[in-house]
């Protein structure tokens, strides 16, 4: 029983010193490793356009045969979060040296209390990561979309469009696509028969709105 009693306590400590030390792991480690190990069995070709962000790009199930006719690979993971992808920058970014990154975070951040200044911060980080890290890379931000589980942050999500819209407008190399007004119809109300049954993913039809906006821009900035 004593042994016991030391064990459970040093199985204590070491939780609290892999809290207060980093040591746990990411939440996001064992997608980001099973990138890897895709990669390793087929390593795509350096210089692809590269979709990264949330799960709004991880669940885009028909992504390949959308993205028909671009070489584009799709690194969408989890329910991340600006920060995520600052933090497995060199491991979900760096390696495809892309010439191209769409990007699409801000909509979980903004869910989970971070502001939208705050987000914007953050992206600034990420674009500031690129330009030292991958120069001649273009970057498109994806709008935020709106959706009938997350309402009461439409005010936020415009916010932070906004804020990204105009610093895209005014720095070389960069780009924003409008993901957010084409969920409305002609009387400016959000659609309601574009979701699953979470009301927050898309469904079939959201997803042909989406591909239809994203792939417009990617043939009008001749993106290959």
């Amino acid at each position: 029983m004593h042994s016991e009693s030391i064990m459970k306590k040093l199985l204590i400590i070491c939780f609290l010193l892999s809290a207060r030390f980093g040591f746990a792991q990411h939440a996001f480690e064992n997608e980001i490793q099973t990138f890897e190990k895709q990669d390793a069995d087929v390593k795509p070709a350096k210089g692809t356009t590269l979709f990264v962000g949330s799960s709004s790009f991880r669940l885009w199930v028909t992504f390949t045969n959308d993205m028909k006719g671009f070489q584009a690979i799709n690194r969408g993971f989890g329910g991340s979060q600006m920060s995520d992808v600052l933090y497995f920058f060199d491991r979900v970014v760096k390696p495809y040296q892309p010439k191209w990154i769409f990007l699409y975070e801000g909509d979980n951040d903004i869910n989970s209390g971070e502001n939208p200044e705050a987000i914007y911060a953050e992206f600034q980080e990420f674009v500031s990561k690129v330009k030292r890290e991958l120069p001649g890379t273009r970057i498109a931000f994806v709008g935020l979309r709106p959706s009938l589980a997350r309402l009461q942050n439409m005010d936020k999500q415009k916010q932070l469009n906004s804020l990204v819209k105009s610093y895209c407008s005014q720095t070389e190399g960069m780009y924003f696509i409008d993901t957010f007004s084409p969920f409305f119809d002609e009387k400016n109300e959000l659609l309601k028969d574009i979701f699953v049954a979470d009301n927050l993913h898309l469904n079939t039809k959201g997803y042909q709105i989406w591909t239809n906006t994203i792939t417009h821009f990617m043939a009008e900035k001749g993106v290959k």
